[in-house]
């Protein structure tokens, strides 16, 4: 078992910003490819963010430009800093954690509880 806990989810107006943290072991960090992802209701899981390591970061286009994934080795938290949200951008957020890098949800064994992310218009 992988333990990925998240917060910083809540409600904002269109425009507005959230950071959202997924907190995991120093293991967990070190070793596997740490992910975003989101759903909405009636949606599939997508992917928002990958991030492996120290390498570059890629970004769903959907949300480029507009959210940072980031990591603070330090105290082993993901974050997700999300600017310029839009309605769309409304749902669960998860953080999740593979083996592989992938944009397919089922690829990750490992994710978090999740957390609610709402926009409004």
């Amino acid at each position: 078992q992988v333990p990925l806990v998240e917060s910083g989810g809540g409600s904002v107006q269109a425009g507005g910003s959230l950071r959202l943290s997924c907190a995991a072991s120093e293991y967990t960090m070190d070793t596997y490819c740490m992910a975003w992802f989101r759903q909405s209701p009636g949606k599939q899981r997508e992917g928002v963010a990958i991030k492996y390591r120290d390498i570059d970061p890629t970004y769903a286009d959907s949300v480029k430009g507009r959210f940072t994934i980031s990591r603070d080795n330090g105290q082993n938290i993901l974050y997700l800093q999300m600017n310029s949200l839009k309605p769309e951008d409304t749902g669960v957020y998860y953080c999740a954690a593979g083996v592989y890098c992938s944009w397919l949800y089922y690829e990750y064994p490992h994710w978090g509880q999740g957390t609610q992310v709402t926009v409004s218009s």
